[in-house]
């Protein structure tokens, strides 16, 4: 009887070992892999997971602490299966594709530039708002698709490469975001559509040719600065000449108090690009800190870059202090009924503040740190330089991929800030608040999708 009950498990283990290795709860158990795929985009000759197979756990490629990389999840044949899978993955797809993570820092270039021209935020600036977050999302789309290729070796994650979505698709959703962009910015007034053809084409030679020139992040400042210009010529446009209903743009949010006669003084007559003028300078200023970021970038693949981002925190430091620079404006007392003089005037500098020394006489006197204006942009400009210093700095002593892309997630995040700042500089406190406001929002998405 011993010998036949040793017997029966015996047997019973022989028959079982001559099955195929079979799956138990979606999991391979026991041999070699059911399914490999020929990952040939990726040149990893048939190493890349098997559709059924889960991937590595999620490492946070941006160094960002619940960042989903994309890896975590399974990986679809080049070529096959693209668009397929249920809703929530497509919609996931697309989402990574375009970053949307990042959309939060569109809007604060409209309404800076709004505030820049010392008009409300209004209609104008809502169509403003609207084609940059097309056209930002073209070139988002825009950007996957040319560097297909490239990412199918660096980045096999990314939609396109891990065949989550078509070229084909992404191409076509590049061309349809274009064309809503120009048709929103067309509705704010021929101006307004001159300044995003302009935008469009510059995002268009960014990345079908300029992004691997040495003019790559000249081009990408370029874009970045004349989003802001979008925003202030399509609120000055829309804003009829002494309007001063709400909504209509003839009115600063300035609590200081700002009159629709002085505001007349200082934006010139809607119509023309002129109207944008005064938003140049902190159109610069913008564009310069989207230089450093896309100079950054340009190593966060392969990192080992560490002049770069020296350079550009000492470049971040110089912008806060440009904005924190002067103080006349800033001074409550003088803000109330007075006329700003013109942008680069004699004695004043980049932001038409008096310099030191040489105030005209009845400007009154600079502004102090205690007063609530001067307050904020001051808590504002910090905010600035706590999300794109640190980082920054930590790519420089150890510039690492993870700590570089980290680095430019950050300079991505700190425009949000940087907007609200100068929003507030140009005597908009409730703007610059209102811009303030989509940092959480950024912050939550960024912990579901990735920035770069």
């Amino acid at each position: 009887m011993r010998r036949r009950g040793r017997a029966v498990p015996a047997a019973l283990v022989a028959a079982l070992s001559l099955l195929p290795a079979g799956r138990r709860n979606g999991f391979a158990h026991g041999g070699p892999p059911a399914a490999v795929t020929d990952d040939r985009l990726s040149g990893a000759g048939g190493t890349a997971p098997a559709p059924d197979r889960p991937g590595p756990p999620p490492t946070g490629r941006t160094g960002e602490r619940g960042a989903d990389t994309g890896e975590s999840r399974p990986h679809a044949t080049p070529g096959r299966g693209a668009g397929r899978g249920t809703p929530r993955e497509r919609l996931r797809a697309w989402a990574e594709l375009l970053r949307v993570s990042a959309l939060f820092s569109v809007p604060g270039d409209a309404l800076a530039g709004a505030a820049a021209v010392g008009r409300r935020p209004g209609r104008g600036t809502a169509l403003a708002i609207g084609a940059s977050l097309c056209l930002y999302e073209a070139g988002m789309a825009l950007n996957d698709w040319a560097d297909r290729d490239e990412d199918a070796i660096d980045r096999p994650h990314r939609p396109i490469p891990s065949g989550r979505i078509s070229p084909a698709a992404a191409l076509g959703a590049a061309g349809v975001l274009t064309a809503a962009g120009l048709a929103l910015a067309a509705r704010a007034g021929r101006p307004a559509l001159t300044v995003a053809t302009g935008l469009a084409a510059t995002v268009w030679a960014y990345d079908l040719h300029l992004k691997h020139t040495k003019a790559g992040p000249a081009a990408m400042a370029a874009a970045r600065s004349l989003d802001l210009l979008l925003g202030a010529t399509a609120t000055a446009e829309a804003a009829a000449p002494g309007a001063g209903t709400p909504g209509g743009g003839g009115l600063s949010d300035n609590v200081a108090g700002v009159t629709a006669a002085a505001t007349a003084a200082v934006v010139p007559t809607p119509g023309t690009l002129t109207a944008s003028l005064p938003a140049l300078p902190a159109a610069l200023v913008l564009g310069a800190h989207t230089y450093g970021v896309t100079a950054v970038s340009r190593h966060e693949a392969q990192g080992g870059s560490t002049g770069v981002p020296l350079a550009v925190l000492a470049t971040t430091a110089a912008l806060a202090a440009a904005v924190l620079g002067g103080g006349e404006r800033f001074s409550w007392a003088t803000a109330r009924g007075a006329v700003p003089q013109p942008v680069g005037a004699a004695g004043q500098d980049l932001f038409g503040q008096d310099l030191p020394g040489q105030d005209p006489p009845g400007r009154g006197i600079p502004g102090r740190a205690t007063d609530p204006l001067r307050f904020l942009v001051i808590v504002l400009t910090g905010a600035y330089l706590r999300t794109a210093g640190p980082p920054l700095l930590h790519a420089a002593l150890n510039p690492s991929p993870p700590l570089t892309q980290r680095a430019v997630g950050g300079g991505i995040r700190a425009m949000i800030p940087l907007q609200a700042a100068l929003a507030a500089r140009a005597g908009s406190p409730v703007t610059g608040l209102a811009v303030m406001g989509l940092v959480p929002l950024a912050r939550s998405l960024a912990r579901k999708v990735s920035l770069t």
